[in-house]
C-alpha cells in the first residue's frame, strides 16, 4: 500500500513541477507581450511604426521594429539618449514636425542605423556630436530645415556615408563653412546641387563648386598680453649682438629702461636702467656692433651712452650741445651712404632742430635744419630712392627736406599743403607705394600718398586728443594705430580692395604716446607706451575663423 503512495505522491511533485514552469512562461510570455505593446499615439506594423502627433520620444517600441517614423509631432528638439531602448532601429525618419534642435548624442544606442530623414522640419541648429554614434549610417537627408550652417566635423565618424542631402536649407558660405567644402572634396558620400544664400560674395554659387582657397578665414588681433607698473612717453625695439631688446623712457621716473625676453617664464623683465632727468626720449643706435643710446632730457642737457659689453653696463660718453637742443621731443637714426646719423627734434622757441653724425670717435653737430618753428616730431623717409626728412610743427605745415649728395646736407624741398597744427608725420609702403599718416591732436588726423610729385589726401580719420598715429607692419598686415586721450585707442587694417585702412579694434591705452613692434621666438609683440597709465604689451595673433 506504501509504495503505489509513493508513486502518486511522485506523480503529484512532476505534476506541480509542470504546473510552475507553464506558469512561469505564460507570465514570461505575458511580459514580452506587454514590451511589444506599440506606444500610444503610434501605428505599429511587423516592423515598422508610425508616430503622428506624439509630444515626445516614446522610451519603448516592439523589439522587430526596424523602421520608425514621426510626423506633425509637438516636440521641438530632439535630446540626448531618446533612441537608447530601440538599438534595433535601420530607418529613423521625422517629417513636418516642430523640429528646431538637434542635441548632443540624439542617436547614441542605434549602431544598426542606415538611413536618417529629418526633413520639412524648422531645424536651426545642430549640436557638434548631435550625430555621435552613427558609424552605419549610409544616407542623411537634413533637406527642407532652416540650416544656415553646420558645426565643423559633425560627420566625424561617419565612415558609411555615401549620401547627404541638404537641399532646402538657407546655408551661408562664409568660413564657419569651409570645413565643409574641404570635406566634400575629401568624402566618397555625393551631395545634391546646393546654393549659397550668402555672403554677398557667394551668394547663388553652388557649394559643390567652390574650392577651399576660395575662403579667406584668417585674421589677427591685438591680445592683451602683459602689463608694465610704470608710465612711458616713447618706446622702441633693436637688436644688439644675438637678441632683442626694448627700451622705454620714464618721464616722471626719469629713467631709461630695458628689457628682455625671458625665454623661459615667457615674459619681458628688466635688463638694465639709464638714469636721467625728465627722459622724454631714448634711441638705441648700432654701429660696428656697439650699442649707443642718445637720451633726450627737457632738463639739464641731453646725453649720449654707449655699452660697456666688458663692465655690462651704460657709460656717458657725449653731452648734447644745450644751446642747440633745449626742449627735445622727437629722435630718429638713419643711415646715409654707409655713414650714420641721428637728428633731434626741438620744440622750444629758441633751439634748432639738428642733424648729428658719427665721425669714428663720437658724435657732431653736421646741420641745423631751422631755428624758432618749435618742432614736434622728425621722420626720416626715401622719397624716390633719395634721402628725405619731414619735420612737424606747431608753428607751420610740415616741411620736406632732400638730402643733396654733393653737398651732404639737407636742403628743404616743399611742405604739405593744407595740413596746419600737425603734430607728427609716419611713413609706410603698400606694394611700392609711400604713404604717410598725420597725427593731429583735434581735428581730422590724415593719411596721404605720394604721387610722384607731392601727397595727396587718402583718408581721414576723426582725432579726438590724439598724439600719435602709429603705422605698424607684421608680416603682410599693414596697420595704422590711432591713440586718443579722451577715448579707447582705434586700430585700423588695410585692406588690398579698397587701398585705405578699415576699423579693426579697439584698445584700452590711457593717454599713448608711441608704438613699436618686437618680434621673438616667432611671436610678435606690439608696445605701446602710456603717459598717464600703466604701459602695455600685446601679442599679435593669427585667428583662423573657419576653426
Amino acid at each position: 500500500m506504501g509504495y503505489p503512495g509513493r508513486a502518486v505522491g511522485g506523480w503529484t511533485g512532476w505534476t506541480l513541477l509542470l504546473w510552475v514552469a507553464a506558469v512561469s512562461f505564460i507570465v514570461a510570455d505575458g511580459r514580452r507581450v506587454r514590451q511589444a505593446r506599440c506606444p500610444a499615439g503610434c501605428t505599429c506594423t511587423k516592423d515598422n511604426a508610425l508616430c503622428e502627433n506624439v509630444r515626445s520620444v516614446p522610451h519603448a517600441f516592439p523589439s522587430d521594429v526596424v523602421s520608425l517614423s514621426f510626423v506633425k509631432s509637438g516636440f521641438n528638439e530632439i535630446i540626448g539618449g531618446s533612441f537608447v531602448h530601440t538599438p534595433g532601429l535601420q530607418l529613423l525618419l521625422f517629417t513636418a514636425n516642430s523640429l528646431d534642435l538637434i542635441d548632443e548624442d540624439s542617436f547614441m544606442g542605434l549602431p544598426h542605423l542606415e538611413y536618417l530623414f529629418i526633413e520639412n522640419n524648422q531645424i536651426a541648429s545642430i549640436s557638434p556630436h548631435a550625430f555621435r554614434g552613427l558609424k552605419a549610417l549610409i544616407h542623411l537627408s537634413l533637406a527642407y530645415n532652416n540650416l544656415e550652417t553646420l558645426p565643423r566635423d559633425v560627420f566625424k565618424g561617419m565612415d558609411a556615408l555615401t549620401k547627404v542631402d541638404l537641399r532646402g536649407n538657407n546655408l551661408i558660405c562664409d568660413c564657419k563653412l569651409k570645413w565643409l567644402v574641404e570635406w566634400m572634396h575629401h568624402t566618397n558620400a555625393t551631395l545634391d546641387q546646393i546654393h549659397c544664400s550668402g555672403p554677398p560674395v557667394q551668394q547663388g554659387k553652388k557649394i559643390n563648386d567652390l574650392q577651399p582657397h576660395s575662403f579667406d578665414c584668417i585674421i589677427a588681433e591685438f591680445a592683451s598680453y602683459q602689463s608694465l607698473k610704470f608710465e612711458s612717453i616713447s618706446v622702441g625695439a633693436f637688436a644688439f649682438g644675438e637678441d632683442q631688446f626694448v627700451v622705454f623712457a620714464q618721464p616722471f621716473a626719469g629713467t631709461c629702461s630695458f628689457l628682455e625676453w625671458d625665454h623661459v617664464e615667457m615674459t619681458f623683465r628688466t635688463y638694465d636702467t639709464i638714469e636721467s632727468t625728465s627722459t622724454v626720449v631714448c634711441k638705441p643706435m648700432v654701429i660696428d656692433n656697439h650699442l649707443f643710446v642718445i637720451v633726450a632730457q627737457l632738463f639739464g642737457g641731453s646725453h649720449i651712452y654707449k655699452r660697456d659689453t666688458s663692465a655690462n653696463r651704460f657709460i656717458k660718453i657725449q653731452d648734447i650741445d644745450i644751446l642747440k637742443i633745449r626742449k627735445p621731443n622727437d629722435i630718429e637714426t638713419f643711415v646715409i651712404d654707409g655713414e650714420s646719423f641721428f637728428v633731434i627734434a626741438d620744440s622750444s622757441k629758441a633751439g634748432s632742430t639738428t642733424v648729428y653724425k658719427w665721425n669714428g670717435n663720437g658724435f657732431y653737430s653736421h646741420q641745423s635744419l631751422h631755428p624758432w618753428f618749435r618742432d614736434t616730431d622728425v621722420e626720416y623717409l626715401e622719397i624716390s630712392g633719395k634721402p628725405h626728412l619731414i619735420l612737424s610743427s606747431s608753428s607751420q605745415r610740415p616741411v620736406v627736406y632732400q638730402w643733396n649728395r654733393s653737398k651732404k646736407q639737407f636742403e628743404r624741398r616743399t611742405d604739405i599743403p593744407d595740413m596746419e597744427d600737425v603734430f607728427s608725420v609716419k611713413h609706410f609702403q603698400v606694394k611700392g607705394e609711400l604713404f604717410i599718416c598725420l597725427t593731429r591732436f583735434i581735428g581730422d588726423s590724415k593719411v596721404m600718398r605720394w604721387d610722384g610729385a607731392m601727397f595727396k589726401e587718402v583718408q581721414t580719420f576723426p582725432s579726438r586728443g590724439s598724439m600719435v598715429f602709429q603705422p605698424v607692419s607684421i608680416g603682410n598686415w599693414q596697420y595704422s594705430i590711432l591713440g586718443s586721450d579722451y577715448s579707447l585707442t582705434q586700430v585700423y587694417q588695410w585692406d588690398t580692395e579698397t587701398s585705405q585702412f578699415v576699423p579693426s579694434q579697439e584698445l584700452n591705452i590711457q593717454a599713448p604716446r608711441a608704438f613699436s613692434v618686437v618680434s621673438i621666438d616667432n611671436r610678435v609683440f606690439l608696445l605701446a607706451s602710456s603717459f598717464k597709465g600703466k604701459t602695455q604689451i600685446y601679442e599679435h595673433l593669427m585667428i583662423d575663423l573657419s576653426n
